[in-house]
């Protein structure tokens, strides 16, 4: 017969193989699929510099209750047809309980029916109002870019106040350059502002000289350019030779400080809606935002030797609410999503103060923005 103690040796043993305090020690596996290469990779980056950073810091300091967090990245190499694979691969083989990214509107439009279908949280890093929009086919996705619709209303608002009522457009022939083509139509009758002009160019065009001199000739009193990447460059470029003698606007993807480097002196007196993370050092010490930019913004910068953008914080913010919901509801994908839509409010993240809602899988709207212009190669918010 097996004595008493043998008999609680084994009881004890199959309870640590066997119970939730054991399993417990496997980790929380986040996804992230993020342009890390490709054309797209001035977004991606410092996305996964911040996951990497985050991860490691919440790691070295315990954990999630206790449990370790793995935040597995996938480079979509800024292709919608990678991103598919990758997510498929995050869901599939990884198991993963909620996944970051993508990084483009593109990208991120491709992904959702999977995560859909899978029935896992998708917080994504690109902006388009559509990504979340209409919210009941939206139900797993959520996303911590402003609207393209948000920022639109942020720009004309400053318009509305300056006498500006007639603009040209110049917009990129991708998933973003048209939700911000749409957003700009759609909310100009509601500030009085009329488009003159609408013009377009490709995502490889290297002077947009013609684009530029139709809006000008239109009689627009300023050009609103709304793309990412490389174009942003060029147009500022091509602003700044023709002497146009009318103020340019950039779109909220003009948010990284490397724009204002490779655009050189061309940049000065750009003007742009953008969010408080790159110029957080210019906010009044009582703001709700400024301890958490400061940090991030500090601790990005002496482990990655540069600034994180906008961009980087988009990752900061999506990542934040993962692991505040695996804190309170633990490895459950449903209660992770329910925990988003239900309980980030009045959430002071990088991006503005979050209020998820069943109506807003976006939670922060024209308030996150401010009116920013370029002033001796920085940012200098405009009073």
């Amino acid at each position: 017969m097996l004595s008493i103690i043998n008999v609680l040796s084994i009881f004890f043993l199959s309870f640590l193989l066997f119970s939730p305090v054991a399993l417990a020690k496997e980790p929380f596996k986040i996804g992230a699929v993020l342009s890390v290469t490709g054309a797209a990779s001035f977004l991606g980056e410092p996305e996964k510099n911040t996951l990497v950073m985050l991860a490691e810091h919440i790691n070295s300091t315990g954990g999630i209750n206790g449990i370790p967090v793995e935040v597995i990245i996938e480079d979509s190499k800024s292709d919608e047809t990678q991103a598919v694979l990758a997510v498929k691969k995050l869901l599939e083989k990884d198991k993963v309980l909620a996944i970051i990214g993508p990084s483009t509107t593109g990208e991120t439009m491709a992904v959702i029916p999977i995560v859909t279908n899978e029935k896992t949280p998708l917080i994504s890093c690109a902006s388009a109002s559509k990504i979340t929009e209409p919210v009941k086919e939206r139900y797993w996705v959520f996303k911590t870019a402003p609207n393209d619709y948000s920022a639109v209303e942020a720009m004309y608002k400053y318009m509305k106040g300056i006498g500006i009522t007639n603009i040209g457009i110049l917009t990129i022939t991708t998933s973003y350059g048209d939700a911000g083509r749409a957003a700009l139509k759609d909310m100009s009758g509601k500030f009085g502002i009329k488009i003159l002009a609408d013009e377009r160019y490709g995502p490889k065009d290297s002077d947009m000289t013609t684009q530029l001199t139709k809006i000008k000739a239109s009689g627009a009193q300023a050009i609103v350019n709304w793309s990412v990447g490389p174009g942003q460059i060029v147009v500022t470029k091509n602003w700044n030779t023709l002497k146009l003698g009318i103020p340019l606007f950039q779109s909220h993807g003009f948010g990284s400080k490397r724009n204002i480097q490779l655009a050189g002196k061309a940049s000065e007196g750009v003007k742009v809606p953008l969010g408080r993370l790159v110029i957080w050092d210019k906010l009044a010490d009582n703001h709700p935002q400024k301890p958490i930019l400061k940090k991030f913004s500090t601790d990005y910068e002496t482990r990655f030797k540069s600034e994180p953008g906008t961009f980087g914080g988009h990752a900061y913010d999506a990542f934040m609410m993962v692991v505040e919901a695996l804190k309170k509801v633990g490895p459950d994908k449903k209660k992770i999503r329910d925990y988003i839509e239900n309980n980030i409010k009045n959430w002071p993240g990088t991006g503005g103060i979050y209020n998820m809602s069943a109506n807003d899988h976006c939670g922060i709207d024209s308030s996150a923005f401010e009116m920013v212009i370029v002033n001796n190669g920085d940012w200098q918010i405009i009073k």
